[in-house]
């Protein structure tokens, strides 16, 4: 059984240390790129739905977490690449316990940094608002939104560090799928 699930998983892995490394890079980075563009839409997404079927007042509430919301996310999926490149590193030298043990603490750091974000951003989201001095009229808004944010943060990092950990076996369809 064990055998025939490493079959699969090296069957959609991309092997980048031998033969021509342009059509590899190319099936690497397409789906990485796509994964991408799609996180960045999602905030637009936002707005524009929010803008037509809410009033301008919750888009400006929207708008004023969106450097929040990309600062948290940018530093956890730098530190998840961070992961996928010690991963990545084992797997190229063959080393399978360090790469289990890699694996499991990057999960741990994913879920163990989400639910702190999950928690501590219900007690943040407003002051943190305040500092960036939020105008008064959308601030509630703001706040609800920004502690809804925070409520999926454990997901958002989950997926995030799954997906590095794909991308290090070379994988990057099937994060780009989920």
């Amino acid at each position: 059984m064990e055998n025939e699930m490493a079959k699969k998983q090296q069957s959609k892995a991309i092997d980048m240390l031998n033969g021509s490394i342009f059509d590899k890079l190319l099936l690497f980075a397409l789906p990485l790129a796509a994964s991408s563009i799609l996180q960045q839409l999602f905030n637009a997404v936002d707005i524009a739905v929010v803008g037509r079927f809410a009033s301008s007042k919750a888009q400006a509430a929207i708008g004023c977490d969106v450097p929040v919301i990309n600062l948290l996310l940018n530093i956890f999926i730098g530190i998840s690449v961070g992961a996928n490149v010690v991963i990545a590193k084992y797997i190229g030298q063959n080393i399978k316990t360090e790469i289990k043990k890699t694996v499991h603490t990057a999960i741990i750091v994913a879920l163990i940094s989400g639910v702190f974000l999950l928690g501590f951003g219900q007690f943040i989201a407003r002051p943190v608002l305040i500092w960036m001095q939020t105008p008064s009229d959308v601030m509630e808004d703001a706040t609800l939104y920004l502690r809804i944010y925070f409520l999926g943060m454990p997901f958002i990092l989950l997926y995030n560090f799954g997906a590095a950990i794909l991308r290090s076996i070379g994988d990057t369809k099937r994060p780009f799928i989920v």
